[in-house]
């Protein structure tokens, strides 16, 4: 392992800290971790480092911000999945945002499972699609984080699960 992957790591696990207890990832770790990535990979690696972490860091904003302008995310996930994509680069980032979608799905589907919600949340997805459908892809109110009453998910566990995969995996 690293210094950029278990930086990564460390990361993940104090962002998961604040996340089961608070429901909010601190700006100071996300966007700090996401400077001293590109930093650490400016000064280990030049301009290609710099390139890499920074490229990175646009990946899992990018990847992620779509779920977050729909309603479905909360702002601290998108920028805890652009740090991490300053400390392990684009390519890493995808194989983050895939493992933490499958991780994400596994957890949704515990959640409601155990909360009674899945009859609720089948439902919901069937109106997110119809409403999709219609209208386009657009958020749907009733079923956005500020409106919904589903259970709430701390996103960053399977974020941090998707990193620790992405570094094991590879």
């Amino acid at each position: 392992m690293n210094t950029s992957q278990a930086a990564a790591l460390i990361v993940g696990a104090i962002a998961c800290w604040f996340d089961l207890r608070t429901r909010r990832i601190p700006n100071l770790l996300t966007f700090g971790g996401a400077v001293l990535g590109i930093i650490y990979s400016f000064t280990t690696h030049g301009f290609g480092g710099l390139l890499i972490s920074s490229g990175g860091w646009l990946t899992g904003l990018g990847l992620f911000a779509p779920m977050f302008l729909l309603g479905g995310m909360g702002a601290g996930d998108v920028k805890l999945a652009a740090c991490f994509g300053a400390w392990l680069g684009p390519t890493t980032s995808l194989f983050v945002a895939l493992y933490s979608a499958l991780a994400g799905g596994v957890m949704a589907l515990v959640v409601a499972l155990a909360t009674g919600y899945l009859r609720q949340a089948l439902r919901n997805v069937w109106l997110l699609l119809a409403h999709w459908r219609v209208v386009g892809i657009r958020p749907l109110p009733e079923l956005t984080l500020e409106r919904s009453r589903a259970p709430r998910l701390p996103f960053a566990l399977p974020i941090a699960v998707g990193v620790a995969a992405a570094i094991w995996l590879r």
